[in-house]
């Protein structure tokens, strides 16, 4: 099982950060925009990159077990949209926050009992709750939009808590970077780390050796839910806005940051730092092609080709691999 921090460093991993380098450089080039190589680009870049690391952070712990989660996209729009109409309702903010985290760690763990228990294929478990999400976010606000405090007055503290202060200081870089560490220490330094790779690398040794393989696969998704969770706060920090009937393609973008990172999707292999590089990179190409002027099919057709290059990228190195055994 590949550690973070391991001592052999592959290609595919020096290839994220070298590709993050290449396409900032390139999209600064003047021929390309004239707008990318400034402060109010790097921000936009930010704030498309908040949400999108925590979604990504979560369903990293999910694919290195081998399993993937289609839910995270409309679990953490559907868990904004309820914290929003709770606030709509007279709840404090404060305790809207802990509901939306709740709900989606409850999503989460939903998924884990389909799976687990319940013997449901990942792909079949999670698109069936991808659809019940965005279901129950648009019944329980009445296909409502659902906003936030958008002020940085007394009442819109919680933007300057979770999205920048009324400085400009980007207070979700921080929590972003403070769960990153978390979720580090969570995969490499702890038994649950221990099994999220065990689990993708050998199941039924796993399960032989005496270990409850339910339990652990369980706490895998629960974890994920949680982490939609914390993105959906971010995320209605930044945008305050929140649309029913949204949320389905996020999950894609989240996925395809952890493939683009490295993590296998055969599962057993994976880092959270790979992830991030991912997640920013996405960014970067995200906000590089609006600059450059391409419209949002473009856009959509250069984020397929990048991962379809990550996917054959997966594909050799695993082949390499099985040679050298």
């Amino acid at each position: 099982m590949e550690k973070l921090f391991g001592k052999k460093l592959n290609f595919q991993r020096l290839l994220a950060p070298a590709a993050l380098v290449i396409l900032y450089i390139f999209f600064s080039m003047p021929f390309v925009s004239k707008t990318f190589f400034s402060f109010s680009t790097f921000v936009s870049i930010l704030d498309s990159t908040y949400y999108i690391a925590f979604l990504a952070f979560g369903v990293t712990f999910v694919i290195i077990s081998a399993g993937i989660d289609l839910s995270i996209g409309t679990n953490m729009m559907m868990s904004a949209l309820i914290g929003g109409y709770f606030i709509s309702q007279g709840m404090s903010v404060a305790a809207a926050l802990i509901f939306v985290v709740i709900i989606a760690t409850a999503v989460g763990f939903c998924n884990g009992i389909l799976i687990a228990k319940l013997k449901i294929t990942p792909f079949i478990a999670t698109l069936g709750m991808m659809l019940l999400t965005q279901g129950i976010g648009s019944i329980v606000t009445h296909v409502q939009t659902q906003r936030y405090p958008s002020s940085f007055d007394a009442n819109g503290m919680f933007k300057e808590v979770f999205y920048k202060t009324s400085g400009g200081f980007p207070s979700g870089l921080v929590y972003m970077l403070i769960f990153f560490i978390l979720g580090i220490i969570l995969l490499s330094k702890t038994r649950f780390g221990n099994y999220t790779y065990a689990l993708g690398s050998n199941e039924e040794a796993m399960r032989l050796s005496g270990v409850n393989t339910s339990f652990w696969k369980i706490i895998v998704y629960t974890v994920c839910g949680l982490f939609c969770g914390l993105s959906a706060i971010v995320y209605a920090s930044t945008y305050t806005t929140i649309i029913p009937g949204t949320g389905n393609g996020l999950e894609l973008n989240a996925i395809a940051a952890v493939i683009i990172g490295g993590t296998s999707m055969s599962g057993g292999s994976g880092t959270l730092t790979g992830t991030l590089i991912g997640a920013f990179l996405m960014s970067v190409l995200k906000t590089g092609l609006m600059s450059a002027g391409l419209q949002q099919q473009y856009q959509v057709l250069f984020t397929g080709v990048v991962v379809i290059l990550a996917v054959l990228l997966d594909i050799y190195r695993n082949k390499r691999a099985e040679k050298a055994l």
